[in-house]
């Protein structure tokens, strides 16, 4: 049956009324301020991106450096059988360091000059009801699902506004389900723009879901989710993982089809990974092989809505017809007497990429009126491959306990049939949060 957004809707008002008797078994709320909470997270952010190919806006190094500050208020639900409640956040990024030659790394807002700004904020927050152990909120918020996920790359989390319906009445069934219309951008102070994948945006009116986790915290599990992007697509999604005696292996699958008007052009697309890991003492070893089957990219909306094994820190590895291969290593340093400190590398190689049969005049094989030419976003016979390396120390003690200090360093390389950027990436992210718990 396709995916309709109003089916959406129906479940959000249906599904708290087939709740009623799980309800009156439940224990009161802890009410409204008894069960709040607050958090602010300090975040301190470098980024520097070093372009060993041409850029389209002519720059061969970015690098900025900014201060951001993110508090979280959760309120608790008033008593009765159905809780009323809030949840808030506020954001401040200042700018440390960055001048307009090196500016667009996506910590600042930039202006009509091209430079960055000094400061930018932020603020929002959703009204939430809870009945039995089913919640139901409208507002702006970050959203985990595997078909629209908000991402936290940058100093600002990506935020979208809307309805988000998450029910646990079942221990074995996790269901949620949402329809959002308004996004802000990790370098955006208010909520109007849109979120972009490599063809496709939000613009068209939003994106709506349905889904559920199967199983969670079980050694086999599982999840299946639909989700529908307005006048664009129809995407499917399923997962099945098993957790066995140190063996941890995960499958992953999705199947995109247009719909409506086809925003983005004629979508036939099934994108699937394959990985498993090995973890013995404090070392993981970890294989993954991932696959695009189609004329056209795997495509998504919101930063991390992609839950392929190789879509990592700076590629995804999605491009039409692309199949890629990655080798993971981590090491816990805390079994040789370094508590919190942890290492990880990988390495990830794809190709077999050919972007020149993607449907002319999509967005993926745009006409140029230049050149009076089709241009497909990637050639025939792309390849690339990318390594990361990240050293993460979280203090465990003390007055600086929960500190944490991040450093990353990735290297992209790729031929110009893949076009994408040869890049060498560093980031430094030193992270404090505040808990000031409930009040």
């Amino acid at each position: 049956m396709p995916f309709e957004p109003r089916a959406t809707y129906w479940l959000l008002l249906l599904l708290p009324a087939a709740t009623g008797t799980a309800m009156a078994s439940e224990p009161e709320a802890q009410g409204f301020m008894e069960g709040s909470s607050l958090n602010v997270l300090n975040r301190n952010f470098f980024l520097q991106s070093d372009y060993r190919s041409p850029t389209p806006a002519n720059k061969n190094y970015k690098q900025e450096w900014a201060q951001g500050f993110i508090a979280s208020f959760a309120s608790g639900f008033t008593p009765g059988t159905v809780g009323f409640g809030i949840d808030a956040h506020g954001f401040l990024g200042v700018k440390l360091d960055g001048g307009k030659g090196h500016s667009g790394t996506g910590l600042l807002p930039l202006d009509s000059d091209g430079r960055s700004d000094s400061d930018y904020s932020s603020a929002g927050g959703a009204l939430k009801l809870r009945a039995s152990k089913t919640t139901l909120a409208y507002g702006e918020m970050t959203v985990e699902t595997p078909v629209f996920d908000t991402a936290d790359k940058r100093l600002q989390p990506e935020y979208a506004t809307g309805f988000l319906f998450d029910s646990r009445e079942s221990d074995a069934v996790h269901v949620q389900a949402g329809h959002f219309t308004a996004f802000k951008n990790q370098d955006a102070s208010t909520g109007k723009g849109d979120f972009t994948g490599y063809g496709v945006s939000t613009d068209t009116g939003g994106i709506s879901f349905l889904g559920a986790q199967l199983f969670e915290d079980q050694p086999v599990g599982g999840a299946l989710y639909a989700s529908e992007l307005s006048e664009t697509w129809r995407q499917y999604y399923a997962n099945l993982h098993l957790t066995q005696s140190g063996f941890f292996i995960d499958g992953n699958v999705y199947h995109t089809r247009d719909y409506g008007d086809a925003a983005a052009g004629t979508i036939d697309n099934t994108a699937y990974s394959l990985s498993g890991k090995y973890k013995v003492g404090a070392q993981g070893f970890t294989l993954a092989y991932q696959k695009i089957h189609g004329d056209t990219p795997f495509d998504f909306v919101g930063g991390d809505s992609i839950y392929l094994a190789n879509s990592i820190k700076y590629a995804d590895f999605n491009g039409p017809g692309e199949r890629s291969w990655q080798a993971r290593y981590d090491l816990d340093m805390g079994a040789f007497g370094i508590p919190g400190l942890t290492f990880m590398t990988r390495y990830v190689t794809g190709r077999g990429i050919d972007g020149t049969h993607a449907p002319q005049g999509g967005a993926y094989n745009p006409f140029d009126p230049d050149t009076g030419q089709f241009v497909p976003q990637q050639g025939d016979g792309g390849r690339h491959w990318e390594r990361d390396i990240d050293l993460h120390y979280v203090v465990q003690s003390g007055p600086a306990k929960d500190l944490s200090v991040k450093l990353s360093q990735v290297t992209h390389r790729a031929n110009s049939a893949q076009a994408g950027d040869d890049i060498d990436r560093i980031y430094i992210v030193v992270e404090y949060p505040l808990n000031f718990g409930h009040f």
